[in-house]
Formats: structure tokens, sequence, C-alpha cells
């Protein structure tokens, strides 16, 4: 699910730079690594949560 998960990631965050999403604070092409915050802060509470 992880790799799904960074895989349309990766891809939103190409798509932005090309074309802006229009999403509120995500209305300029800099905005994109605002998206890269979103992954990381997912990965991190993915990483907590997992049982070891």
């Amino acid at each position: 699910m992880s790799k799904l998960f960074s895989l349309l990631l990766i891809v939103m965050m190409v798509a932005h730079l090309v074309r802006p999403l229009g999403l509120p604070g995500l209305r300029q092409r800099s905005d994109f690594w605002k998206l890269a915050v979103v992954g990381f802060v997912f990965f991190a509470i993915t990483v907590l949560i997992r049982p070891e």
C-alpha cells in the first residue's frame, strides 16, 4: 500500500508542476512541496502504527 501511495504522490507532484491542481493551498506551481510534506507525514504515521 505504501508503494502505491508513494507512486500516486509522485504522479500528483509532477502533475502539479505541469498544471497546478487548484486545490486550496495548491494554487501555484511552487506549492508542490506541500504534497511532499503530506507524504512524509503519512509515511511517518505508517511507520509508527505498523506492528512489528
